[in-house]
């Protein structure tokens, strides 16, 4: 029998992290500066674990790679996604990501990063850091190396509830008091522009990566611009954020018992608020707020019961 896989995510601490992964979602957190959850992973620096049923106890990359039925047989090598949750307590580093191409070549065959993010909460009138003011890479060049942040950086409002698509080769950071679900590609490679001058706890300054973060940095920037849809069905709303070349991301909000039913594709499901139950073939799964899971391909008809909100992606 087709069964969800549970995941149990792995944390990371960082020098902006804080405490509200633990207080908004229940995880026992490594410490007052943690910035990651790495909630459905199957990156070498950080896999997760399948929490239930006959993979227990493996981790994703193996389950991925053993068990390709479950994922309809991929052409990828690696797992495509990483699903993130992130807790900016202070500002992250203004960085860039690069494409495959460039990632492939300068950084051992890594994919590249194009990323999304879910602004599940933010501080009254928070903004971000998304793209740059440069017209041309000359531009750009002089005033990255004459630290003219203020003008060079694009800052963009946010509220709860808002969600940003960030291809790469695009300037962008979270800034201080933010809470994000990020799905990304499968990727740990971030070329750091700029980090205020913080010292890590040895006391030095943060490697910065200039050279590279000018090579794959878009000029003049260009804003991906997403128009959200709303499906409704019984008891539930479908929300379209995107649907893309690196991955598609969507927002049910339930609202009582609604069916479902997936065969061709694998999902990747985030609870973000709430609690419910998913019911398959007569098993009952609890989910909360914090929960992750994968339903695998073949799933079939299954039911979500309860009141909760989730985010959910494929590729």
């Amino acid at each position: 029998m087709s069964q969800p896989l549970f995941l149990k995510p792995v944390f990371k601490e960082r020098i902006w992290g804080g405490t509200a992964l633990g207080k908004e979602f229940g995880y026992d957190i490594l410490s007052e500066q943690t910035g990651e959850c790495w909630a459905i992973s199957a990156h070498p620096n950080g896999p997760s674990f399948i929490e239930n049923g006959p993979y227990a106890g493996k981790t994703l990359d193996k389950v991925w790679s053993e068990y390709p039925e479950l994922f309809s047989h991929p052409s990828e090598e690696a797992f495509p996604l990483l699903t993130k949750i992130l807790d900016a307590n202070l500002d992250l580093s203004v960085q860039v990501h690069p494409d495959d191409a460039y990632a492939k070549v300068y950084e051992n065959g890594e994919l590249g990063k194009t990323e999304c993010w879910y602004i599940i909460d933010c501080k009254e009138d928070a903004d971000m850091i998304l793209g740059h003011n440069a017209k041309t890479k000359e531009e750009l060049i002089v005033q990255m190396n004459q630290g003219q942040w203020n003008d060079l950086l694009r800052r963009v409002k946010i509220k709860p509830g808002d969600f940003f698509v960030v291809p790469s080769g695009t300037i962008h950071a979270l800034c201080e008091g933010t809470l994000v679900l990020e799905t990304q590609q499968s990727s740990d490679t971030t070329y750091r522009v700029y980090d205020y001058d913080r010292r890590d706890a040895e006391g030095n300054l943060r490697e910065l990566h200039m050279e590279k973060a000018i090579d794959v940095t878009t000029v003049p920037h260009q804003d991906m611009v997403t128009k959200p849809t709303e499906e409704r069905k019984e008891n539930a709303a479908i929300t379209t954020f995107v649907e893309s070349e690196f991955f598609s991301v969507f927002k049910w909000d339930v609202n009582g018992r609604s069916n479902f039913s997936f065969n061709e594709k694998y999902l990747l499901l985030s609870v973000i608020n709430g609690e419910g139950v998913l019911v398959h073939q007569g098993e009952y799964y609890p989910l909360k707020k914090g929960t992750h899971l994968i339903i695998p391909v073949g799933f079939g008809e299954f039911e979500l019961d309860g009141n909760c909100q989730l985010i959910v992606s494929h590729t």
